[in-house]
């Protein structure tokens, strides 16, 4: 598997769960494409995981976590997304920016950063085989002031 391939799925997975999710106009929430789910060969017990999440103008996920063995690598395909991971600072990421999230974070906020343009980005897990759900959402918004 190439480092670009690589790089791509993480990003992607890093804000969805496996099925997809759907959303439209009256939604504001992400729509998550399932795009690789392969099991490493050379690390038994590990599989890597590519989802693409795409944002409506204004779209949003909730405060979410992760299974709990998933390091995530995030790449922003297009467009801008606002994100803060646990007590990090809060980043607006542009075409072309990367973050990764490590096992046990809250990603506190995730959405896009404009009201009138779309965005994707392509998320990529590293997880334990059968690790699931990828994403659970935190009950209470977690997001810092």
């Amino acid at each position: 598997m190439n480092i670009a391939l690589l790089s791509a799925a993480v990003a992607a997975a890093a804000m969805g769960v496996l099925a997809p999710a759907p959303a439209s106009a009256h939604e504001a929430t992400e729509k998550v494409t399932p795009k690789l789910e392969q099991a490493i060969p050379n690390i038994p017990g590990k599989s890597l995981i590519a989802l693409v999440v795409d944002y409506a103008p204004g779209a949003a996920s909730p405060s979410h976590t992760h299974s709990k063995s998933a390091f995530i690598y995030a790449y922003v395909v297009s467009g801008a997304i606002e994100s803060l991971v646990d007590d990090g600072p809060k980043r607006i990421l542009r075409a072309g920016d990367s973050f990764y999230e490590s096992p046990g974070a809250t990603h506190r906020v995730s959405r896009n950063a404009s009201r009138t343009q779309p965005a994707k980005l392509l998320a990529v897990f590293v997880v334990d085989t059968g690790d699931m759900p990828l994403t659970m959402p935190v009950s209470a918004p977690l997001e810092k002031k």
